[in-house]
């Protein structure tokens, strides 16, 4: 009876010439008591539709990803693919290709991909998608479909709290030079080039290659080594604000698994790992720089645990993730729209 009085009022205001009021039918508010990120945004009846209030209420979701930097929406009884890739298409349009790769996924249906295949015991340090390219996605979506037993929750950072937190001189200095990216593909661990790259073809390699800014050079046996340039701060085109949005620390040998790292270092020379970071100027980044970067990611990091059907928003700029180790089955799929150019910046 109260949910018939309370739809019954709506409709009238609608009668009335006011909009649905959005507090009526979703709150919203931050998950966290102690963090804004992320807001939660849940029903405040039974059946109300997801895609169809996303769809009345784009410029009130849009308006507090860009405040907040993450949504998650739960509790909307989301339990189809289908629907998670509907959703993305209502508040942000089409839907694109993972290209550029640097971590395994495999495509579930039309752009929809598997989070990072990395083994469960793994934990996938915090980045935002393909910093280190010359285009990225404004927007990442995350659905869980099914949480792990245990673990597996997907921490999220501020990158705009990231970059104040940084060390000012070690900001600075990465803004002055920038990061370089060695890439190594075909010895044998990462991803083959085929994959990266999406394609068989090395004419297809050298002219993504070339077109990027992405100096190449093919070495025995069909490998490839790759190597380019890209900005550590960027200012964000719909915020103004400026943003800690590079691969640095990701990518650096030394944030990798203590055992990884030692098995790399046996196999192979510095120059010849899977990828590794440099100054802008190729000069090394010193450890101590690596380790005031992870504390500070650290000190940032929010962890939630997953429920079944959340549906987490990001904005790729302003919000890093990563992924915790976990333990029994996982399923949480990706989405992510509206590439976006650095050479629009």
């Amino acid at each position: 009876m109260e949910a018939s009085n309370l739809l019954n009022n709506l409709r009238a205001k609608r009668r009335q010439g006011i909009n649905l009021l959005e507090a009526e039918l979703v709150t919203l508010k931050p998950l966290l008591a102690d963090r804004a990120l992320p807001i939660l945004c849940q029903p405040t009846l039974e059946g109300v539709n997801l895609l169809t209030w996303a769809v009345n209420n784009q410029e009130l979701i849009n308006r507090n990803l860009l405040q907040y930097g993450g949504i998650l929406f739960r509790n909307f009884q989301v339990t189809d693919i289908a629907e998670f890739e509907n959703f993305i298409q209502a508040v942000s349009g089409d839907l694109i290709e993972y290209r550029d790769r640097s971590s395994p996924r495999s495509a579930i249906q039309g752009k929809i991909y598997t989070s990072t295949d990395y083994p469960a015991d793994q934990s996938i340090f915090l980045h935002s998608e393909n910093s280190y390219a010359a285009s990225w996605p404004l927007k990442i979506f995350f659905h869980c479909v099914k949480p792990a037993e245990q673990g597996g929750e997907t921490p999220i950072a501020d990158t705009r709290r990231l970059l104040q937190k940084i060390n000012p001189k070690i900001r600075d200095r990465f803004i002055e030079k920038g990061v370089m990216y060695v890439r190594n593909f075909g010895d044998g661990f990462g991803l083959p080039w085929q994959t990266v790259f999406q394609t068989e073809n090395p004419a297809e390699v050298e002219e993504f290659c070339r077109s990027n800014n992405i100096e190449f050079e093919w070495k025995q046996g069909n490998r490839l080594r790759t190597r380019t340039c890209r900005q550590a701060v960027v200012t964000h085109p719909k915020t103004g604000e400026t943003v800690w949005f590079n691969h640095a620390a990701f990518f650096h040998v030394t944030t990798l698994d203590t055992k990884i790292r030692t098995a790399l270092l046996a196999e192979f020379s510095e120059e010849d790992l899977p990828h590794n970071t440099y100054y802008g100027d190729g000069s090394p980044i010193e450890i101590e720089v690596l380790d005031a970067l992870r504390t500070v990611y650290q000190q940032e990091t929010v962890i939630f645990p997953w429920q079944a059907g959340d549906i987490l928003m990001l904005d790729n700029m302003l919000t890093a993730h990563g992924r915790q180790p976990f333990l029994g089955q996982r399923k949480v799929v990706v989405g992510m729209s509206e590439v976006f150019s650095s050479q629009t910046i």
